[in-house]
């Protein structure tokens, strides 16, 4: 079994932001997959798909960010996991838009829905894919810059970066970490891009 949890707000005003790209490519899982629904909660959207012999399942938390590891809790009393069976998906604003960065443990850098995960969990060695969204201006404008769209033109690159780390978590489930490490943990072809 395997749980990939992508970070994001629950609603549509927050559906394009920097903040949801994780739940985005959990989005494009569940099409590419052809997933079907799974439990129902109120704190979380599942599916799950047969991925070779593994079952993989597929959250999205219906909590907001800060919140994340409240929907994790909800679905591991029902289901179970190990920590080496799960990969979150979030964005990453001190990384460089369009790179990939999977660990399989590591901190939180900050980022609320990590520290919420982390603190469901109680332990860091969890696998996480950081998605770069760009940088803020400062730091005092970062809440805003997670909870903006980005521009429109803008949105045929994001599109092929969701497209790339949904192919990162295929890589993972099917080959494991350190193939997807190998192949996606990439910088940006431009690193001062921020869309």
């Amino acid at each position: 079994m395997a749980l990939v949890l992508g970070l994001g707000n629950p609603g549509a005003p927050f559906a394009r932001t920097r903040h949801n790209v994780g739940w985005r490519v959990v989005e494009i899982l569940v099409r590419r997959w052809h997933a079907r629904p799974g439990d129902r909660s109120p704190l979380y959207h599942a599916w799950s798909a047969e991925r070779g012999t593994r079952t993989v399942h597929l959250l999205t938390p219906l909590t907001f960010m800060n919140l994340s590891g409240t929907a994790l809790a909800d679905w591991t009393g029902r289901h179970g996991l190990g920590a080496a069976e799960l990969l979150v998906v979030a964005d990453d604003v001190y990384l460089p838009f369009g790179s990939l960065r999977l660990r399989r443990s590591g901190s939180s850098g900050g980022h609320r829905g990590l520290e919420s995960v982390e603190a469901a969990l109680g332990r860091r060695d969890y696998a996480r894919l950081r998605i770069g969204v760009g940088a803020a201006e400062h730091s005092g404008a970062l809440r805003e810059h997670v909870l903006k769209e980005f521009e429109a033109e803008d949105e045929e690159a994001v599109d092929e970066v969701l497209e790339l780390a949904a192919d990162a978590v295929e890589t993972w489930v099917e080959k494991g970490a350190t193939a997807a490490m190998n192949r996606f943990n990439r910088r940006a072809p431009k690193e001062d891009s921020t869309p």
